[in-house]
């Protein structure tokens, strides 16, 4: 963890935009693979980001940026080409970078390998690694050197350099020297990889390149050396005259680049003595100089040069085998072959603290909500802030002389009370003017407060209103703070899907409240996960429909006046209704008389029910078998709403309105028993006086003609349960009516009184109170009096319940026909099985349970069972057995399945889904939540 609390916040900003800026010029990078503007801007992020990170001492983010910039580089100078596959690993690779980032400021482990996240990258890039019965050949992939030489430019930076490279060398150098005679020396190693780190990276900011390519050569070497690979003998014998050979190349082109004088030094060939060139050849010439002349050693370090042919191209490898083996060959078993389908699985290197840390955090393994922490101003909202403090500082002077002057007041008053002051007056001893009386001193003075209070009063609303406008103005961050998340998902996700889809960006530069970016997020994600795994088709489907295989999602934000609009479009396949009617009725929340009698959009809002989908097979990409109620939930936190707009074989829009801020609200005062609540404006159409006689019945609904439109109208007294003050049948005069419009849809609310508007802040509210139907919220009003906020949406479904069942509906007994819920749990291990029952038990679940399928099957036909969890490789009879016998029985054909498994490849969710299963979670992902969610879901 960096220790400078400075440092680590600039860090912490810094490395999150370089690497922001990475992800997104690598999808770019993808789209146009010949755009030298995109590499260029990508080098520029891992320079930076590779510079940030050395500076603050946080190595691994430095070097996976710099094994990044050297590919890029290769990209650029058309020595590689930008595969899918190296996209993939230079993604996974800054996911790595991102979590080490967060380790560096946090000090919570990232359980992130940085070694093997390294060796991935490049053998993804270069090539695998070669095996052979005595080891592992490790190769170090370097480019050829330009051996052009380069003379910098900058004087100050030439002498720093010269200064710098020289001194690196020398302790390079020395280093080597002891490393001959204490091999174990580990803390040599250290400083001999850190010199070689720095003069490499100085090398590079200078330009010169071939200084670079060949220190990070050396760099391979030593730590091959340190790791065990390369004993004591080869390196004494066979690689210190290499090294020592090499390090003087080095130090002549330093000359060279900091004096303009020519050192006659080919970097090539210095990559050719790294890279073992006509080795023995070499060793034969060296000897024979040696016994000619044996003093000679400053002559053996010049003209090692002379010992290569130099018709002879350069090596632009280094294979070194070890003696022993580094991967240790075992047999590979079921639960091998399965992991080796996916990427290595992540281990941490970490210490018995941090170990234990994450230990503790292992069973809260929930990802962290987004958050933004900083926020960029600029300077001219920051002097307008200052002006409006001074202005402030000014009142509150102005404050404290008013009261010195109602101070004095209530003296003068208390001396009046007490007959004081009649008695000087007769005196003379205070007022000496014939005019003067008392009772013109306390009416000027009476008059000089009341002005005084006005005008501060004046003033300090004005400097009020503008500090609010301006603070509101800092927390204004563009929707493109959010959006960015999205290309790289769905790049990820539709290629995971085997789906072709682009996604468009419009309105980016829209801004919103900090707070709404971050809760905006997760209803986002989940909206565009539902798009591609249920609204595009595959590109088949697509072109069989006369499509384009290629699909396409708009995320657009636009602003009005009042709202901010959110639109999560694609050109899919559209809500199919007859599915989700059938879905409604297979669920037993409407009876078909009451979808008959609902409207097309009406149907479309039921997608938004606890647990509703028409999907039979739960995937990951849309959600685990969360249903979209999520997403409701979280915009009716930001008192927003959804709107659905979808056409069969076209496509579906989902619309989110929202508040511009969450802090205060422009409302409606409404009073229903004398006591007053709050109706948020934005969703206020108007209102009017309906009289008794102007309420008539369609359908059993109680209706209003309004704008040549039929709108449902009900007493707001009986949608808050709260009574019936009156006989509402029989009230002759006319009552007030606001009506509501949410979408497409339109409901009137009967209430006692409409009072005034007015701009309220809002108040948190308890935990206790976090969610209670039809209110989002409270406020103090002017008068003391504490005012609910009412919930337009919960409104909107509590009239809708009303108007099919004749009264408010209430979903009680489903709630208690949950909690009682059985589950049939088939699972031969004796361990998962006792953990998995512990956790359906603790979430209020009767559990039976099975030692393996057969034990199930027949188990299942002792009692009813609301849902059955089941492993896949059991004797006697498996899970794909069992599921299927399930579903050939007609009495269980309805009965969900979940299937809890290891096999985590595409073709065993496959088999699942063939036999049967309602859902695949798989057990390296699994946690209690995720179980939970998806019985609830589906029971």
């Amino acid at each position: 963890m960096i220790q400078d609390d400075e440092l680590r916040e600039i860090y912490k900003i810094s490395s999150q935009e370089h690497l922001e800026k990475m992800e997104t010029g690598l999808l770019e990078l993808e789209k146009n693979p010949n755009e030298l503007d995109s590499i260029e801007e990508l080098l520029r992020e891992a320079h930076s980001l590779k510079g940030d990170s050395r500076i603050v001492e946080v190595e691994s983010v430095e070097n996976l940026a710099h094994s990044i910039e050297d590919i890029l580089g290769d990209i650029k100078k058309g020595k590689l080409t930008l595969t899918p596959n190296i996209s993939d690993r230079l993604y996974e690779t800054l996911d790595a970078m991102k979590k080490l980032v967060h380790e560096a400021v946090t000090d919570e482990p990232s359980d992130i390998d940085v070694e093997l996240t390294l060796n991935n990258l490049i053998k993804s890039v270069y090539g695998e690694e070669e095996t052979s019965s005595i080891g592992v050949e490790i190769h170090i992939t370097m480019t050829e050197i330009d051996p052009n030489p380069v003379y910098i430019e900058d004087e100050e930076l030439r002498d720093i350099y010269l200064v710098t490279g020289i001194e690196h060398v020398e302790n390079i150098q020395s280093a080597l020297e002891d490393l001959k005679n204490h091999w174990d020396n580990y803390d040599r190693f250290d400083y001999l990889l850190r010199e070689l780190h720095s003069l490499k990276g100085d090398s590079r900011i200078m330009g010169i390149e071939s200084i670079a390519v060949i220190s990070s050569g050396l760099e391979e070497i030593m730590r091959m050396a340190q790791k065990g690979e390369l004993n004591i003998d080869s390196y004494q014998n066979v690689m210190y005259p290499r090294l020592k050979d090499t390090l003087h190349g080095i130090k002549e082109i330093i000359f060279e680049s900091t004096t303009g004088k020519p050192s006659g030094i080919n970097p090539n060939q210095l990559l050719q003595i790294l890279t073992f060139k006509n080795h023995d050849s070499i060793v034969k010439r060296r000897s024979a100089i040696e016994e000619s002349f044996p003093e000679s050693n400053d002559f053996l370090e010049f003209d090692t040069m002379d010992l290569l042919d130099s018709e002879e191209s350069p090596e632009i490898t280094i294979d070194i085998v070890p003696e022993t083996p580094l991967i240790e060959e075992t047999p590979p078993t079921a639960e091998t072959q399965i992991v080796q389908q996916s990427p290595p699985e992540i281990k941490p290197q970490s210490s018995q603290k941090q170990q234990k840390k994450s230990a503790n955090n292992h069973n809260n393994n929930k990802e962290e909500p987004y958050k933004i922490d900083t926020i960029r101003v600029q300077t001219r909202h920051l002097d307008a802030l200052m002006t409006q403090t001074g202005e402030l500082t000014v009142t509150k002077i102005r404050i404290a002389h008013f009261a010195s002057q109602m101070e004095q007041m209530v003296n003068l008053w208390e001396d009046w009370k007490m007959g004081k002051m009649q008695n000087r007056y007769r005196k003379g001893n205070i007022y000496t003017g014939e005019n003067d009386t008392f009772e013109n001193r306390i009416e000027t003075l009476i008059q000089d407060l009341k002005n005084s209070a006005n005008d501060n009063s004046t003033r300090l609303e004005l400097i009020a209103d503008q500090l609010e406008s301006k603070i509101k103005t800092l927390r204004l961050l563009p929707l493109s703070n959010v959006f960015s998340f999205f290309p790289r998902l769905v790049r990820d996700l539709s290629k995971q899907e085997n789906k072709e889809v682009e996604l468009v960006i419009q309105g980016e530069d829209t801004v919103a409240d900090k707070y709404i970016l971050e809760l905006i997020k997760d209803p986002l994600l989940h909206l565009i996960r539902n798009s591609i795994d249920h609204g595009l088709e595959t590109p088949e489907e697509r072109i069989n429909a006369g499509k384009s295989p290629q699909g396409t999602i708009v995320l657009k934000g636009y602003q009005t006046s009042s709202n901010i609009f959110i639109e999560v479009q694609d050109d899919g396949r559209g809500l199919d209704i007859e599915k989700i009617k059938e879905t409604a009725l297979r669920r037993g929340l409407y009876r078909p008389d009451e979808l008959s009698a609902m409207t097309r959009s009406q149907i479309q809002a039921l997608i938004f029910e606890p647990g509703f989908s028409t999907r039979t097979f739960i995937t990951e990409v849309s959600g685990r078998g969360v249903g979209l109620d999520v997403v409701k939930t979280n915009v009716e936190r930001l008192k927003g709403s959804i709107e659905i707009i979808s056409e069969t074989g076209k496509g579906t829009t989902f619309r989110l309105q929202l508040g511009t801020t969450l802090a205060t609200a422009n409302v409606l005062l409404v009073k229903i028993f004398g006591i007053t609540h709050a109706i948020p404006i934005e969703f206020v159409q108007t209102s009017l006086l309906v009289s008794p006689d102007e309420i008539f019945a369609i359908e059993g609904k109680q209706t209003i003609n309004f704008d040549n439109s039929a709108v449902s109208v009900a007493f707001l007294s009986e949608l808050l349960e709260l009574g019936v003050s009156q006989d509402n049948t029989t009230v002759q005069r006319s009552i007030p009516c606001v009506v509501i419009h949410i979408g497409k849809e339109q409901f009137g609310l009967l209430v006692d009184e409409v009072t005034d508007t007015q701009d309220v802040v809002i108040k948190p509210q308890s935990k206790l109170l976090k969610r209670i139907r039809n209110v989002s919220g409270s406020t103090i009003l002017g008068t003391g009096e504490v005012c609910t906020i009412l919930n337009p949406q919960d409104l909107l479904a509590s009239i809708q319940k009303r108007n099919l069942t004749g009264k408010v509906a209430r979903n009680v007994d489903a709630e208690k026909a949950r909690d009682r819920a059985t589950i049939l749990l088939a699972e031969d291990s004796i361990a998962t099985r006792t953990q998995e029952k512990r956790i359906l038990e603790g979430a209020g679940f009767e559990v039976v349970t099975a030692v393996d399928g057969l034990d199930a099957w027949h188990k299942i036909k002792t009692r009813k069972f609301d849902a059955v969890v089941s492993d896949i490789q059991m004797p006697n009879l498996n899970g794909l057995e069992f599921t299927t016998k399930i579903r050939q029985d007609h009495q269980f054909s309805e009965l969900p399945v979940i299937l809890v498994s290891s096999l985590a490849s595409d073709d065993d969710r496959k088999r699942g889904a063939e036999a049967g299963a309602n859902a695949y979670i798989i057990k390296g992902k699994f946690n209690q939540d995720i179980l939970i969610e998806t019985i609830q879901r589906l029971i």
